[in-house]
């Protein structure tokens, strides 16, 4: 029997922001829900993201952001997925964004934005609505998380 395909996910942490801990709790929580999971670290450039993303031939990138700078680091991102040939990956944001700013990062091609509280289960099957995937991994498919190149998603309450 062939084994069904994985959705691979890269958690990112972009910018100088050092609060992990949503991240992990999305990282480890995709994880769960079946998804290969790749963690990028904390500062990386919207550069590495993209390499990484490549790289690992991922089907989502999901962006963490508490530093206020949402806007424009994943425009950066957007940009050089772009200009790599891969704008078909999609990208998703969580952390601290303002609801103001939504609309933005949806016009710059983000398939979605997850805020505190956001449940993880929502997140997963937003992900394989999104991609297509309707029926969730058999339960021996469950629970690959690997640590590459490191990355994250925010609750807003890292290091508190």
């Amino acid at each position: 029997m062939v084994q069904e395909s994985r959705i691979r996910v890269l958690i990112a942490k972009p910018g100088l922001d050092g609060h992990e801990r949503g991240a992990h709790v999305v990282a480890y929580g995709l994880r769960d829900e079946g998804f290969e999971v790749i963690y990028t670290g904390l500062r990386q450039t919207p550069e590495q993201i993209v390499s990484a993303a490549v790289q690992e031939d991922v089907d989502v990138v999901g962006l963490s952001i508490l530093s206020g700078a949402h806007l424009s680091l994943t425009r950066k991102v957007m940009e050089g997925l772009k200009a790599k040939g891969a704008n078909d990956i999609l990208v998703t944001v969580g952390g601290i964004i303002p609801e103001e700013d939504r609309e933005a990062l949806e016009r710059m091609g983000v398939g979605g934005v997850f805020t505190s509280g956001s449940k993880i289960k929502d997140i997963a099957a937003h992900i394989r609505t999104r991609l297509g995937e309707m029926c969730p991994h058999e339960e021996e498919n469950r629970g690959l998380f690997t640590e590459g190149t490191q990355a994250t998603a925010g609750t807003g309450h890292e290091g508190q």
